[in-house]
């Protein structure tokens, strides 16, 4: 079920309206998990089993974590539940890329090879997957010394249960996140009122995140698909790059757009979700970057695989390697395919290169170099979203080839125009936000609702042709 249609909308109206009926306060956790499994299963009801056994299996897990006494015990039942979910996980999204590796660098094509490139790939299993290793291992830390935490797991099981559906199939953030925090998640479920809604800010969040979405990406993705192979070989080297920048746009706004759709909503049943986006095309470093970008899975990585496998407490050359290596898992998090593995080798490197040098650079501060350094992360970034955009890595080897030879083709104008055209608010949006920051600036609040009232105008008269969010996919 798509944010961006009609269906949806009356799904969020209906279940706040059953949310916060007086006489249903005491059944708002249902209400909300029945409507996840309508949500997930519009489309595909057969996958919502998965998501229910996933979500059963970090239930009970979690539960007798949190009750056993040895702490050996404790670590077993953790080891299992993670491997549990990585099993799953690795199944359902992996499966394809296993077989077809198979084929292609072994010759194999059997009844069993066969079987797994059919197996489906069920929507949003990333997400979901690591919020339940993320229960897991929070119960784990936070009751290594046998202390039980009444705010994470509750001593009813069937209460325990229930609490954990809602935090594993909580429909704003479902399919494809910002990924919740067990630790962040579990002390919020309570009853919630109607009369606590912020709606200037819930309503805020939602305009512009369907703003992203509906205005930016969805009529940006229409002047990138010529990206695409074999179309972009016939285009100049300008409009190659015009488009190259156009699908970065497209990306962040498009994924930056749910995110804040997502959190809107949530709010507005009373939820918390976290801040996943921070204008991350005004980093400065590659490091910088992955603290604006997707924030949610970065701190993620950060908390449940850099650090446990040494971070940076092991010597500079153990930090480069796990900086490498964490990326590298994160690529394949994104999608089962070797392109995704390349894409974050190539972030992994460029952090642990950068590495050595980055206190230094920091250190020289003036408007000339800052915007240097900008310039240079967003483009190496914008560059490696070419593994997303095509289909293989040799197709972006080429079309980075073509953008070096084609200087004499074809420019295709109106699509140059509308890409900056579409692509202005994204500028806008991130030089505000350092004016913002550098001047004290803030806007009058006249201004806020007019900037708003066009944002809702643009909705009606210049929205794109509806797509699916493009982290869908992963």
């Amino acid at each position: 079920m798509l944010f961006n249609s009609y269906i949806f909308v009356f799904l969020v109206i209906i279940t706040m309206t059953i949310y916060y009926a007086p006489f249903l306060r005491n059944y708002q956790i249902i209400i909300l998990v029945i409507s996840s499994f309508i949500f997930y299963s519009y489309g595909q009801p057969l996958l919502l089993i998965l998501l229910i056994i996933s979500a059963s299996i970090n239930a009970v897990i979690s539960y007798f974590i949190n009750f056993r006494e040895l702490n050996r015990e404790k670590l077993l039942l953790t080891t299992i539940g993670i491997l549990l979910n990585l099993l799953i996980l690795s199944f359902f999204k992996y499966s394809t890329l296993i077989s077809s590796s198979l084929k292609t660098y072994f010759g194999l094509n059997n009844q069993t090879i066969s079987f797994l490139s059919r197996i489906p790939l069920p929507i949003g299993i990333s997400f979901y997957t690591f919020q339940g290793i993320s229960l897991v291992v929070d119960t784990f830390r936070q009751n290594k010394n046998g202390c039980y935490n009444k705010y994470m797991i509750n001593k009813n099981f069937k209460t325990h249960y229930i609490n954990t559906l809602l935090f594993i199939t909580f429909f704003p953030q479902l399919v494809a996140g910002p990924i919740i925090k067990a630790n962040l998640f579990f002390p919020q479920i309570n009853i919630k009122r109607f009369s606590d809604i912020k709606w200037d800010y819930a309503l805020k969040t939602i305009v512009l995140g369907y703003f992203l979405k509906m205005v930016i990406a969805d009529q940006l993705k229409d002047q990138t698909y010529w990206i695409s192979f074999p179309y972009y070989q016939s285009y100049s080297s300008i409009t190659l790059c015009i488009m190259l920048f156009g699908y970065s746009m497209q990306i962040f706004a498009d994924f930056a757009g749910y995110s804040l759709i997502a959190i809107g909503i949530a709010y507005l049943f009373g939820y918390n979700l976290p801040t996943n986006f921070n204008f991350p095309y005004i980093s400065k470093s590659f490091s910088e970057f992955w603290t604006r970008w997707h924030i949610s899975l970065s701190s993620w990585l950060k908390e449940y695989l850099y650090i446990p496998i040494g971070g940076n407490k092991k010597g500079k050359i153990r930090t480069y390697i796990n900086l490498t290596v964490v990326m590298l898992l994160g690529g394949l998090w994104h999608g089962a395919s070797w392109k995704y593995a390349m894409w974050g080798l190539w972030h992994g490197l460029a952090l642990a290169i950068e590495r050595p040098f980055k206190y230094r650079l920091e250190s020289y501060n003036n408007l000339l170099l800052n915007l240097l350094k900008t310039v240079v992360v967003f483009s190496f970034v914008t560059f490696a979203w070419l593994l997303f955009k095509l289909d293989n890595f040799s197709q972006a080897l080429d079309y980075f080839k073509c953008i070096f030879t084609n200087i004499n083709k074809f420019n295709n104008y109106p699509v140059i125009l509308a890409i900056l055209f579409y692509s202005f608010p994204i500028f806008i949006y991130h030089a505000y936000y350092k004016i913002k920051e550098k001047f004290d600036f803030k806007l009058n609040i006249y201004l806020k609702a007019f900037i708003y009232g066009i944002l809702m105008f643009m909705l009606v008269v210049s929205s794109g042709s509806p797509s699916a969010f493009i982290y869908f996919q992963f």
